[in-house]
């Protein structure tokens, strides 16, 4: 279905009350086609997926429906009880639900209406939540995790009774995670408690829209899906990659080349909103502008860090067109529509089309004006990740991630809110869940084991009354085991678990993570070092450093100069690169025709490559290999996105070791992975004493990976993740809040239980999962293995290739802020392509 109107626009007018329209035609207004359209299917029963751009009056069509039926309800009379809530509207950020309130209470004075509208987040007062369960507001504006305090309270039903419909906003940013799982377990708890509900999902970009239509429906075996209304159209976007009068780096990721530049275009434009990807950049980006703002204009930073009334003071001098330049995370990229921003500007490469289009959206948000925005990409192989982004852009593909299967410490966590709300029969409960999209496919056998879970922790655990939170009585229903199990629930409830960093402390060599140690050298994020094995060595506080152990909450590391840095750390953005845009890049590298698009000094640099060794076709892996020093190297170039980069590091490094090519160390990019060592892998690989199609072979992923996962810190630390959120580690407590440090400990040693005693336990289970999807990108990793099997291009070469420049230069870097680091880089990156430039006469083997 598409934006076409059911019924013919006058017609489908007519289902709007009189004061509606007036209060459009009072602003020279109509109602849109697809407004129309949504309403009419709203009021036919339908549940509805509108894709729309920015700027075309998707939030009003949301609300639309709840706002007519509430119009023709009409005011609570005197003495009449306090009504349900009528509509729920979910977001995935806080400040959405605040910017919806406001803009939402415009229409509603505007055109009369008896409606009252109220958000519920985290940051509303305790006795505010408290009145709002007691007199529900006809709106509640609010986040996946109040939803499920509200449906595990046990007066739910009473608050639910008149639930009409659910919006959902920026829809394709709920689904992906686990905070999405538990979002569709609450929603399959609301249709039960209202079976008649219906849902309407707003978004602007969708990969799948299918997914997003079951997702919003129950499903019961038939793939049941929402109506859809796509809304074509809306101006097309000006975006332009910056052309900075100075030379573009070859490696790094703070663009601190181009500040003046885009201080000019802060200069030239009302509003300026730029984005980056990680709040370390922002607090660099903000503080290299106010170092040049030399007409001291009003710049803010706004993420996530932020003290709440921080971010709040700047949305309200952003509100009031009060700035002229906002530096800002992806707390500001969803459907905010704060102030006349009329520029966004994204330092770094944006690591996919579909986020790029959503923060592009917040200039000019109006469907027909275009948005405007500049890219200023970090180095070259940005530039081409920008040119790719642009070009996905205008063609108007979308790279939203896939849709996950229900992950199971969710489903533990759902298990135990139901029972906090009211006794359940588990086979009602298996029902209902099955309701939920993501859980679809949750087989009994599964189900039974969450639920033996939560009732005793696990056949390992089950001696350890702490663990029993449930229990079920002579009737077969299940029940909290004591009322302070559901005030633990209340204090835990979520998904969101910020990753912490760990100290890193010295020990002398040898000495393992037994002693006390020595001086606490700073700290490290843990899902760098949770990935490195005793032994393993990387630099970090000015020296090369050997990593010896983990315990409780220290790293302890000792002393290794004089031995390279094996796994260096990589300080890149947060966000891998896109399968998408990676597949772009390489069709883009492997096309000279597409290189006019380029920077003149980034098409120079391909056609150097071309000359002296090749560039990867779009299907193929090149792998070079070429001595340096006293070091062999062997630099391959699969585009896959920092995370598989890393695992693909970790293993090849395992084999080459096994095959003798004594490896010391490698560094992983988005787009690149650089292994070096002491033996020649390039004469290695030609002999077949290391042949490249064993070395890059599928079966990596099996024992190799097994083995890694037993030696590293990383399937403890994914445990910690899953035991908290399944409620097995309980952080909060009232009144306190136990420290990452005794979180470690308590997760550590059940983990040590389990993998002796159950290492087939259901959350074990889960953690092997989490694994797998998210820090290794298995899945992506065996994708690209499978696509290049029997398409491995290996150039031998005299010396470093121009292509390799980039990722040489992060060996042996570190993360070190300051103009001093972008000058030594430079220096570094001249002397390499100089050295590169030499092949053009030397003698390639």
């Amino acid at each position: 279905m598409t934006n076409q109107s059911v019924l013919p626009p006058d017609t489908a007018a007519a289902r709007l009350p009189p004061a509606f329209l007036r209060w459009f035609a009072e602003r020279g207004w109509a109602p849109r086609a697809h407004q129309l359209d949504l309403l009419v299917r709203a009021q036919g029963g339908a549940s509805v997926l509108l894709i729309a751009p920015t700027g075309a009056g998707k939030t009003l069509a949301g609300f639309l429906p709840s706002l007519v039926d509430l119009a023709e309800r009409g005011r609570r009379r005197p003495g009449e009880a306090h009504r349900g809530v009528h509509t729920l509207y979910i977001s995935p950020l806080k400040a959405l639900a605040v910017d919806i309130e406001r803009n939402l209470t415009k229409p509603v004075e505007g055109i009369g209406l008896p409606v009252t509208l109220e958000t519920r987040t985290g940051d509303t007062p305790a006795h505010k939540r408290q009145r709002q369960k007691l007199s529900p507001p006809d709106i509640l504006l609010t986040t996946p995790e109040q939803l499920a305090l509200l449906i595990a309270s046990a007066d739910a039903a009473r608050f639910f009774s008149g639930l009409r419909y659910v919006v959902l906003d920026e829809l394709h940013s709920l689904v992906t995670s686990k905070r999405g799982h538990l979002l569709a377990l609450g929603l399959a708890r609301l249709r039960r408690l209202v079976p008649s509900l219906q849902t309407v999902g707003l978004s602007a970009t969708v990969a799948e829209p299918d997914a997003l239509r079951r997702w919003l429906v129950p499903q019961d075996g038939s793939r049941a899906m929402a109506d859809l209304i796509t809304v074509a159209g809306g101006a097309k976007p000006q975006i332009t990659i910056l052309e900075s009068r100075e030379r573009v780096p070859w490696a790094g990721h703070s663009a601190r080349h181009a500040m003046p530049e885009v201080y000019e275009e802060i200069r030239r434009h009302r509003t300026t909103l730029l984005f980056v990807n990680t709040r370390s950049q922002a607090e660099m980006l903000f503080q290299e502008l106010w170092r040049i703002n030399d007409d001291n204009l009003p710049i803010a930073l706004h993420h996530g860090s932020l003290d709440v009334a921080q971010r709040r003071k700047v949305e309200k001098a952003m509100e009031n067109n009060a700035l002229r330049a906002i530096v800002a995370t992806s707390t500001l990229d969803l459907g905010i529509d704060w102030g006349d921003v009329d520029l966004v500007v994204h330092v770094g490469a944006p690591k996919g089309a579909s986020r790029l289009a959503q923060r592009i959206g917040r200039s000019n948000h109006r469907m027909d004006e275009p948005s405007k925005a500049i890219l200023v990409p970090a180095n070259r192989f940005e530039v081409m990740e920008c040119r790719a982004a642009i070009e996905a852009n205008y063609l108007g593909a979308q790279d939203t991630p896939p849709l996950l299967d229900g992950a199971l410490d969710v489903l533990a966590q759902h298990v135990l809110g139901c029972a906090c709300g009211a006794p359940f029969s588990a086979d009602a409960l298996f029902a209902e869940v099955r309701t939920a999209a993501p859980y679809a496919a949750l087989d009994r056998d599964s189900f039974d084991r969450i639920v033996q879970f939560v009732a005793t922790g696990g056949y390992a655990l089950r001696s350890y009354e702490r663990y029993a939170r449930i229990r079920q009585t002579k009737d077969g229903l299940w029940r909290v085991s004591n009322p302070r199990v559901a005030q633990q629930y209340r204090l835990n409830v979520g998904t969101i678990i910020e990753a912490p960093m760990l100290n890193v402390r010295y020990v002398r060599s040898g000495r393992g993570a037994g002693g006390r140690g020595g001086p606490v050298l700073g700290k490290v994020e843990e899902y760098f070092l949770e990935t490195l094995a005793p032994g393993d060595t990387f630099m970090f506080s000015g020296r090369v450093l050997r990593f010896e152990g983990i315990r409780e909450n220290e790293a302890f590391v000792s002393n290794a100069t004089g031995v390279d840095a094996m796994v260096p750390s990589y300080a890149g953005g947060k966000f891998p690169l896109s399968t998408y845009l990676a597949d772009q890049v390489r069709a883009m590298l492997a096309d000279p025709a597409r290189w006019q698009a380029l920077p003149d000094q980034v098409a120079d640099w391909l056609r150097l490559q071309r000359d002296v060794s090749a560039l990867p076709k779009r299907d193929h892996l090149l792998v070079e290999t070429f001595p340096r020093g006293q070091r062999y190297y062997m630099v391959t170039y699969p585009f896959e996105g920092r995370l598989a980069h890393q695992t693909l590091g970790m293993l090849l490094t395992r084999r080459l070791e096994r095959a003798g090519a004594r490896p010391l160390g490698f560094v992983a990019s988005d787009y690149a992975l650089a292994v070096w060592g002491l033996s020649d892998m390039g004469s290695m690989a030609r002999s077949g004493e290391a042949p490249l199609a064993q070395l890059f072979d599928e079966d990596m992923l099996g024992d190799d990976l097994d083995a890694w996962l037993a030696e590293s810190w990383l399937l403890k630390r994914t445990f910690r993740y899953c035991a908290v959120i399944a409620g097995l580690i309980e952080k909060r407590h009232p009144g306190q809040e136990k420290t990452g440090r005794q979180v470690t400990v308590s997760a550590d040693l059940i983990y040590d239980v389990l993998r002796s005693h159950e290492p087939d336990h259901i959350l074990m289970q889960a953690t092997r999962a989490d694994a797998a999807t998210g820090l290794l990108d298995v899945a992506r990793l065996s994708d690209m293995l499978s696509r290049i099997k029997g398409r491995i291009m290996h150039k031998d070469l005299g010396r470093i290739s121009p292509l390799a420049v980039p990722i040489m230069l992060e060996i042996g870097k570190e993360s070190v802020n300051g103009e001093a680091s972008d000058t030594l880089l430079a220096e570094a990156a001249d002397d390499l392509i100089e050295e590169a430039q030499g092949l053009m006469t030397g003698r390639t083997r």
